[in-house]
């Protein structure tokens, strides 16, 4: 067992007292380091899953802890965007690209000790076309079947050419299920990763074990705890203190400074893929006006946004496209801070002194943001009131769900999540642009560089639309235990992968 020093120790100990860790250390790891290393890290999260099913619940929580960890799809997205094969060794495409033929893996089995093959790709797939209740599961409509060929080997048929569906099965609607399925979801996750879900204690933790019969590379991490933190101060604390291990997704930016200071952390500022939108409801009044829409985009100041609420971590992007993207375009410029033509739109459409409901999600990023949109939508006469609402329970059910609010901000993490925000008319934006549909449909089956060109279009529409207001792009702030490495600092898709970690010699 390593010992540990000074705050750290009694950091240690505080977490085996309040989580109950089992086995917390080792005579030596998995990853064949030095005798005495450590086997176990303990994870600070906000934000914590209402259940494990994501393929019937909202929200990012559920995939971000489950995604890479306990489940894997045929391939996967690297720390630079791009697709990288898990349980497929390879595929091939036909000349028209229309059909993929995929070789998995061979003796692949799932935490329940069933063997994973080419049935169970096609079982799953099917499952996003017929079962999932997300609108995530729209990314599947373009397949237009997949069948076995033998037990490694699948070919998905798609109905036309499709230059994103392969980057779409490396999220999470990409997931490898059993086909013969039996088990709650919500309570239950069977996935074919090198972690099982061992313990969810609600309002506190969920702990992962690393499974001795993984089909790949056994991680060096045997037991992991996911601590949940309803204050984002009180994670920073915890990581500041030792209690954990490291603090991801930190949503304390003003804390950074001193966070750096301390020579037992490091501080590492990922990218990620999540926009914080301020998200306009389209079908109500006043936001189903065009010149009430684009009066706010004119009201806001995104850099004062972003440098008061959050210290100026992150990036102005214009659109709901990260630069990780092939189709991002620069488009801040599109709407200057500019509060007289804010106020003339209103005037135009018979909105002065317009007053409106702000629905805010209890968390950090929301509430901080919250405070400055509304005293510079104040400035130009508009009165909006903020309403708390609890996250993630009464947010997704009133917002998301009802679509019963007016305005909202909210983080969406999902990648090239694009067109599920404002390609269904039926998603809680109530954005309904048919021309829009058809452009990405005639870019997705062109050809690479018209893709490209054809996504460009479709994010300026949005953008001239006034759909909503991306404010900026949520950076992905880790500060770890200086000891811990193979950290994946950059959230390029919901996942938070922590089959890297293990811990250094020093």
């Amino acid at each position: 067992m390593q010992i540990l020093t000074s705050r750290r120790a009694v950091g240690a100990a505080a977490v085996l007292t309040s989580v109950a860790l089992v086995a917390a250390c080792s005579a030596g790891s998995s990853s064949g380091e030095g005798e005495g290393a450590r086997t176990d890290v303990v994870v600070g999260l906000t934000g914590e899953p209402t259940n494990l099913d994501f393929t019937t619940t909202s929200g990012s929580a559920i995939p971000q802890l489950l995604m890479n960890n306990v489940y894997e799809g045929l391939v996967t997205i690297d720390q630079e965007g791009a697709v990288q094969p898990q349980l497929a060794e390879s595929w091939e495409v036909n000349g028209d690209r229309t059909v993929y033929t995929f070789r998995l893996h061979d003796g692949v089995t799932f935490s329940d000790g069933s063997p994973f093959t080419a049935d169970d790709v096609v079982a799953s797939i099917d499952r996003v076309q017929e079962d999932w209740t997300l609108s995530l599961k729209s990314k599947m409509d373009v397949v237009a079947k997949a069948e076995a060929k033998s037990d490694t080997e699948v070919a998905v048929t798609l109905k036309r050419p499709s230059n994103a569906w392969l980057f779409d099965m490396g999220t999470s609607v990409g997931a490898m299920f059993p086909d013969d399925l039996s088990a709650d979801l919500a309570t239950e996750a069977v996935g074919t990763g090198p972690y099982t879900v061992e313990e969810v204690a609600t309002g506190e933790h969920i702990t992962l074990a690393a499974r001795d019969d993984y089909w790949g590379e056994v991680p060096p991490i045997e037991d992991i705890t996911v601590r949940y933190f309803a204050d984002a101060n009180a994670q920073a604390n915890a990581v500041r203190a030792g209690d954990i291990d490291m603090a991801y997704n930190l949503q304390t930016p003003d804390l950074l400074a001193g966070l750096e200071q301390d020579e037992e952390l490091q501080v590492i500022d990922g990218t990620s893929t999540g926009e914080v939108l301020l998200a306009l409801n389209n079908d109500e009044p006043p936001f189903d006006d065009l010149k009430v829409r684009r009066a706010i985009m004119y009201a806001i100041d995104r850099q004062a946004v972003l440098d008061t609420a959050w210290a100026g971590h992150g990036q102005l992007i214009g659109s709901m496209v990260p630069p990780t993207d092939p189709y991002y375009q620069d488009l801040t410029g599109a709407y200057p801070h500019d509060p007289d033509q804010a106020r003339e739109l209103l005037e135009e459409a018979g909105a002065e002194d317009l007053s409106i409901t702000f629905d805010v999600p209890t968390r950090p990023y929301a509430e901080a943001v919250a405070q400055v949109v509304v005293s510079q939508l104040q400035d130009v006469g508009i009165d909006a009131t903020i309403v708390p609402t609890e996250f993630p329970a009464v947010w997704l059910d009133k917002v998301f769900t009802k679509h019963d609010y007016q305005m909202s901000v909210i983080l969406h993490t999902e990648a090239r999540d694009l067109l599920t925000i404002f390609g269904d008319p039926d998603y809680y934006i109530g954005y309904d642009n048919p021309r829009l549909t058809e452009i990405a449909q005639q870019a997705d089956r062109g050809s690479p560089d018209e893709y490209v060109a054809g996504m460009q279009q479709v994010a300026r529409m949005i953008v001239d639309d006034a759909a909503s207001n991306p404010l900026f792009l949520f950076p992905n702030t880790v500060v770890a235990d200086a000891r811990l490495t193979g950290i994946a600092a950059n959230a390029t898709t919901e996942s938070m992968d922590l089959t890297g970690l293990r811990w250094s010699d020093g």
